[in-house]
């Protein structure tokens, strides 16, 4: 039987059965967010969505105006002759043929794979790998480019690849607690923004049935999107 902490009841006693307005949801984010660490802010977007159609899938990027807060591992796949390097693209690390042979053999430490596109054909044994980890390299989620400098930057700045799981949910962290309540707000009304310009043509309905935000050890709090 799983047990809850006292910490946690604490923090499940400050939120009310109702649905808050954005402002009024991240005030009490702040609150309930009591681990002895500083906890990522989470918001999870209940979707229309059967993602086995074709048509029903989601997938893309986001910029966060003030990032998420992490220090963002990236490492892109280029071709030998780009002359490009690790110190001035920004990025953990940088290789071609023999970093596509290091991740076959395991090195999955990085948060962001970024690719030129001839190098892709090369890439693609190391779907098995990468597929499962979420970390495979796509033109649609910006990680397969000619410009790999760009790419690098805009992901360290705050740049968040989503899509929706197999249950029709989308979960994305919009920042950390220490952040000031605007800056909260401004994250997570482009992240909702984005998800709305986004929306798959094969959406039958209602395509945002609800929507919530949580710290990383914290309660749900449901908001009122319908204001935003």
């Amino acid at each position: 039987m799983r047990l809850t902490s006292k910490r946690f009841k604490t923090a499940k006693n400050l939120v009310q059965d109702k649905v808050y307005v954005i402002e009024e949801g991240i005030e009490l984010l702040k609150k309930t967010a009591t681990a002895k660490f500083i906890e990522s802010t989470e918001v999870h977007f209940c979707l229309n969505l059967n993602p086995k159609y074709a048509d029903q899938q989601l997938r893309a990027t986001v910029i966060l105006p003030h990032g998420t807060g992490k220090n963002i591992r990236v490492v892109a796949i280029a071709s030998s002759e780009s002359g490009l390097n690790s110190e001035d693209i920004g990025a953990e690390r940088i290789g071609s043929e023999d970093l596509i042979e290091q991740i076959n053999q395991g090195f999955t430490d990085f948060d962001v794979l970024i690719a030129e596109p001839d190098m892709m054909p090369k890439i693609a044994k190391l779907g098995r790998i990468l597929g499962p980890k979420g970390l495979m390299p796509s033109p649609k989620a910006g990680t397969v480019t000619k410009d790999i400098k760009s790419a690098v930057q805009e992901f360290k700045r705050g740049k968040l690849e989503y899509r929706v799981d197999k249950t029709g949910i989308v979960h994305l962290n919009f920042g950390k607690v220490n952040f000031t309540q605007d800056q909260l707000q401004e994250n997570l009304l482009t992240v909702y923004k984005s998800i709305l310009q986004n929306k798959p043509s094969g959406v039958k309905g209602k395509y945002l049935k609800r929507m919530y935000i949580c710290n990383s050890m914290g309660p749900s709090i449901e908001l009122d999107y319908s204001i935003l």
